[in-house]
């Protein structure tokens, strides 16, 4: 995808850098290699995006005014990179000086992500088990949280009770004070394990786990296995080491004027919610997770942690759907590795997560099929920009840059379909008897598909057979083949044997 440059109206570039190229294409099956690419990240027309920009423009300046928000940057992400990135308003409201793409944003709870990633590496490793006690490693659980699993703290599940306000204050709290909060224990709001509630508490705790597994800080472990590897120099855990010239400052809106907020340091509380960063260093993050996820079907799921953490568990929970588009759609959603996973009934499939703080806002979704990304960034307290970024998502899709890119046709559906064509021909099931899974002469016998085919034919006339299938896999598809007196309406499905076979063909009339 050619990447975008533009201008907010501080004249800032909008412009990232790449993430690196995506992996080459993997074996199904025993004996064959189905070649089905993987989906490009946004194949679309550059001009598609040139045109929706304005608009999402439009859309992150209203909120900034109707949020009295001070300032924002925004980005678009695909799999091999930054996009677009773009900045809005001030920093600094007292000196004036404007947010840049290269301006550090606290992201609260999208830290999240982080932290679970490095708990599924250590899982995947075997140093830890997700099913776990977590007093396993966190001896001071024992005596009032014997039966939380790492799994509880990684998906919410706990039973702790939902805690934003609170927790937001304990950033800085310093280890050996967690330690005795941790010795005395809190209450519960609900038994373990028998329902979701967001807990802030409950990612520190996997801090801590991360802590005591490795011997050292999880913010060092966080640094190693993420921040340095992707080039993700500006991003830190300790707000106090970014130069002054370089942060956002964070402010609530309170009598009329906005005022800041105090500046908070790192601590004990980091996990679920430290880490400052920049526009670049996060797009970085989200072209690294896109290059992984379902979406991209180069990657075999168990080579990467990056699917883990796409995989929900737990207990699904509704919300509201954020924008304009269609304020009747409800989300349904579930908690997967610090993110949390659901459905769009205009965007499909996606993934997304919000932070609040006290001075920020944020919010990240990711559409795995189009390959796609989208992030904000805040400087006013709560202030996520959830419906912006909603909203420039369906502007995307109106413009065809969010659409999942067609798969191809793999070389056992292209078989298939020689065979479906033979089949259609000679009016015959069995005209290829090598083709089909046992089950097909079963569930219908010979003498019952030669009567329908010939029906079929009857109704239809001759029919133009050689139009490629729709792939919606590497071992189905559908076809429309037009005919004299209507379209003939087709789904093949392969069997998932060694060399696959026909296991269901399904011909109808196809209707307005």
């Amino acid at each position: 995808m050619t990447r975008t440059a533009a201008r907010s109206r501080h004249g800032i570039e909008a412009r990232g850098p790449g993430a690196g190229p995506r992996r080459g294409l993997f074996a199904l099956f025993l004996t064959l290699t189905l070649t089905l690419l993987a989906p490009p990240a946004a194949r679309a027309d550059p001009a598609a995006l040139q045109a929706a920009l304005p608009a999402l423009r439009a859309g992150f300046a209203r909120f900034l005014r109707t949020e009295r928000v001070p300032g924002l940057v925004w980005g678009i992400v695909n799999r091999e990179g930054a996009v677009h990135l773009e900045a809005m308003g001030l920093a600094d409201v007292a000196t004036g000086r404007p947010v840049t793409i290269d301006t550090a944003f606290r992201i609260a709870s999208m830290t999240k992500a982080f932290t679970a990633r490095v708990v599924l590496e250590l899982a995947a490793e075997g140093r830890l088990d997700l099913d776990d006690p977590a007093v396993r490693y966190v001896p001071e659980l024992g005596r009032w949280a014997p039966d939380v699993t790492v799994a509880d703290l990684l998906h919410h599940t706990a039973g702790f009770v939902t805690d934003d306000p609170w927790a937001d204050r304990q950033q800085p709290l310093p280890e050996a004070e967690f330690t005795r909060l941790l010795a005395a224990g809190v209450p519960f709001n609900r038994p373990p394990g028998t329902a979701h509630e967001y807990s802030n508490l409950g990612y520190a705790i996997l801090g801590r786990i991360l802590t005591n597994l490795e011997g050292r800080p999880y913010q060092d472990e966080i640094a190693q296995r993420i921040l340095r590897p992707l080039g993700m120099d500006s991003t830190t855990f300790e707000v106090r080491a970014v130069p002054a010239d370089r942060l956002a400052r964070g402010y609530r809106f309170e009598d009329g004027r906005w005022v800041e907020e105090p500046m908070m340091g790192d601590g004990a509380f980091g996990a679920m919610g430290g880490l400052v960063t920049t526009a670049r260093d996060y797009a970085r993050w989200m072209a690294w997770l896109l290059q992984g996820l379902p979406g991209d079907p180069t990657r075999p799921r168990s080579a990467d942690v990056r699917r883990r953490m796409a995989e929900g568990r737990g207990f699904v929970v509704r919300r509201p759907r954020p924008g304009r588009d269609a304020p009747s759609c409800e989300h349904a959603l579930i908690y997967a590795g610090g993110l949390r996973a659901g459905d769009d009934c205009l965007l499909g499939r996606f993934l997304m997560h919000s932070g609040g703080y006290p001075g920020y806002g944020a919010h990240m979704v990711l559409w795995p099929e189009a390959g796609v990304g989208l992030f904000a960034f805040a400087n006013r307290t709560y202030a996520a920009p959830v419906a912006p970024v909603w909203d420039a998502a369906g502007e995307l899709k109106r413009r065809g840059f969010l659409n999942a890119a067609p798969l191809s046709v793999s070389p056992a559906l292209a078989q298939a379909m020689t065979a479906v064509r033979r089949i259609w021909g000679q009016g015959r099931i069995d005209a290829e008897p090598a083709r089909l899974a046992p089950n097909m002469p079963l569930d219908r016998s010979p003498s019952a598909w030669a009567a329908e085919l010939a029906r079929l034919k009857r109704e239809l006339g001759p029919c133009e057979v050689n139009a490629p299938p729709t792939p919606t896999g590497a071992l189905s598809g559908r076809f429309e083949w037009p005919c004299r007196f209507g379209i003939l309406a087709g789904e093949v499905l392969l069997a998932p044997t060694p060399e696959p076979e026909i296991q269901a063909l399904r011909l109808a009339i196809a209707r307005p």
